[in-house]
């Protein structure tokens, strides 16, 4: 006889939309949000951040083929530590039901 194999569900039930845990900015660690608005190649961004600049962002190698990003996608993201008005590093990207978490809860301001 043979067995089908079932695959196993990772994450929150089906039933369920709010998200288990939603990463928010570190202040002491310079996170900010930001929009992505323009998607420029080569593994860079550019993105209009909450503090009012707009910067070129790097998408690190670690989230380059595991997380897809498109414009008006919300990220998370580090300014440099030189270059602070121009340029960052994309740390997180938000998804819906954490975007209406962060919304609900007062984190998200429209910038």
């Amino acid at each position: 006889m043979s067995y089908k194999k079932r695959k196993r569900r990772k994450g929150p039930p089906p039933g369920s939309t709010e998200p288990v845990r939603v990463r928010t900015p570190r202040e002491r660690d310079g996170e900010m949000f930001g929009i992505i608005i323009q998607m420029l190649g080569f593994d860079r961004v550019r993105v209009r951040c909450e503090d009012g600049n707009i910067r070129i962002g790097r998408i690190p190698g670690r989230m380059k083929k595991r997380v897809w990003m498109r414009v008006a996608d919300t990220v998370l993201l580090v300014p440099w530590d030189f270059q602070t008005d121009e340029k960052c590093d994309i740390v997180y990207r938000y998804r819906g039901n954490e975007l209406d978490w962060l919304e609900k809860r007062g984190l998200l301001k429209v910038f």
